[in-house]
C-alpha cells in the first residue's frame, strides 16, 4: 500500500514469505506500543522531528502511536480512541460517504465495459457447458448410455 501511494517508507505488519509464498507467520507485528516504538526508531534514524509529525487512527490501539507525534487525528474513532481524542482535544475526523478506491488511486482502474462483458460471456458460457456436462453425466448414470 506504501508504495502504491508513493511512501518511501512504511511501518507496518510484516508476513513471512519463503520462496514467493506467504507461511502464515508473522515476522513483525506493527501494533499498539510497538508500533510507536517503530516510529520512534525511523524517526531517530531519518532525523525526523516528531512534534511536527502527523498521525491517523480508528483504533485505541493507536494511541501510544498518536502520542507519540505533534498532530495526531482520529479518523472515525472506535468509542474508546473517540472519548480519548475528546479528552485530548485531538481533532476527529468523520467520514460517512466512501470514496471509491478507483478514484484516489488511478492505476487501480476497472478493465472496460466490453472487456467485462466478453468476460462475463465467456464465465458465463463456461457455467453453461460445466452445468450440460454434468447433466448429461446424471442422466446416463440414472437411465444407462444408449
Amino acid at each position: 500500500i506504501g508504495e502504491m501511494i508513493g511512501a518511501d517508507r512504511v511501518v507496518a505488519t510484516r508476513m513471512v514469505v519463503e520462496d514467493g509464498c506467504y507461511t502464515g507467520e508473522i515476522e513483525y507485528y506493527a501494533y499498539g506500543p510497538t508500533k510507536a516504538e517503530a516510529i520512534a526508531a525511523l524517526a531517530e534514524s531519518e532525523g525526523y522531528d516528531l512534534s511536527r509529525c502527523y498521525a491517523y487512527s480508528d483504533s485505541a490501539t493507536d494511541i501510544p502511536m498518536l502520542e507519540s507525534v505533534g498532530h495526531p487525528h482520529a479518523v472515525n474513532p472506535d468509542r474508546t480512541l473517540r472519548k480519548e481524542a475528546l479528552t485530548r482535544e485531538w481533532p476527529v475526523l468523520s467520514f460517512s460517504r466512501p470514496v471509491r478506491l478507483k478514484q484516489r488511486i488511478p492505476s487501480l482502474s476497472m478493465p472496460s465495459r466490453p472487456a467485462l462483458a466478453v468476460t462475463a460471456a465467456a464465465v458465463g458460457a463456461a457455467a453453461a457447458t460445466a452445468g450440460l456436462v454434468w447433466y448429461t453425466s446424471r442422466r446416463r448414470a440414472r437411465f444407462g448410455s444408449f
